[in-house]
């Protein structure tokens, strides 16, 4: 059991990536050094493991407790670490919640069935059935992962609301909605509720916006690169400072554009061969699907880096006491 299990759910929370030695195997070393550089980056609330940006869709079951453990073993005594519960199935996501729990996650971050692509959004006892299963097998806080509604994975604003008060562990909903007028409602409504549901952006691509709605937190792979320029610019629209933030998205703004541009599916690559530019690792390797990235984004990168001045010892940066 984490001893971390009752913290809130809201502020800045990097989601990791994950290194692979040539053979596509795990590269235990630099994966811990950057699941630490990460953890220990001041102002951050939690990280996040076995997200998108870790490839979950490619790594097994006993890759996902490794990764999960490596990422305890690293970190867990100072930080609260949120595991990603992704399964087709609910009977196997259920099991994925208790591993994840036994093992000492404090949160639990779900993701939605893909079964439910074609027409779940009209049949919400499905959710309900999923997230009630994960439930029974957990008591860890939940986020419910929210996608856009064109990839049919969406839950529906009024299937949300049931979700939240038949499923009480719901703590936070990431949201990526990637429509902002539904998700400036989510956050009016869920964090207003009598039990109040928070709202964590993944809109990294218009973050500050996002923020300004009034957002309690953020989860996003991007942090795996920039979570302490995340750091400041949520606590400079938490303070009201709006120059300050209008700064630091400047800063951030450039990278961002890159990192989410079309394809979509690339972003994660992206950031992995940002972290090569870094020095963080010494290579950008993705699992098929995925496929290494073209020179011509590499190069590009690499000017942006250069020109918003982004390095290694700024971004990861903490005292551990």
């Amino acid at each position: 059991m984490s001893y971390r299990k009752d913290f809130k759910l809201e502020g800045v929370i990097p989601a990791t990536l994950l290194s692979f030695n040539d053979d596509m195997s795990i590269n235990e070393k630099e994966s811990r050094s950057h699941i630490k550089s990460c953890g220990f980056t001041d102002g951050i609330s939690a990280i996040t493991v076995n997200g998108h940006s870790s490839e979950i869709h490619a790594c097994n079951l006993d890759e996902q407790k490794k990764i999960l453990e490596i990422s305890l073993d690293e970190v867990g005594d100072k930080v609260p670490v949120i595991n990603g519960v992704y399964s087709d199935g609910s009977l196997e996501a259920a099991k994925i919640a208790s591993m994840a729990q036994d093992l000492g996650a404090s949160a639990l971050l779900c993701f939605p069935p893909q079964s439910m692509s074609m027409g779940g959004s009209l049949r919400p006892e499905m959710a309900i059935e999923h997230f009630k299963r994960i439930s029974d097998a957990s008591d860890l806080p939940l986020i419910c992962f929210n996608y856009p509604l064109s990839g049919g994975l969406s839950y529906p604003f009024e299937t949300l609301l049931k979700l939240f008060d038949e499923v009480p562990t719901i703590k936070a909903i990431k949201d990526w909605c990637n429509d902002p007028m539904v998700h400036e409602k989510h956050i009016r409504i869920f964090q207003n509720l009598p039990k109040p549901v928070n709202v964590l952006t993944t809109h990294s691509a218009w973050l500050m916006s996002s923020l300004v709605m009034g957002a309690n937190g953020l989860l996003s792979g991007a942090g795996s690169v920039i979570a302490p320029l995340q750091v400041r610019l949520f606590n400079a629209v938490k303070n009201n400072n709006l120059e300050e933030a209008k700064a630091i998205n400047d800063k951030i703004f450039p990278l961002v554009q890159l990192f989410y541009k079309p394809p979509f599916l690339d972003m994660h690559n992206r950031m992995k061969e940002t972290l090569v530019i870094l020095n963080a690792i010494q290579k950008a390797i993705v699992r098929p699907p995925l496929m290494k990235l073209p020179l011509d984004e590499i190069e590009e990168l690499k000017k942006t880096v250069n020109k918003i001045n982004l390095d290694n010892k700024l971004n990861f940066v903490k005292t551990v006491g």
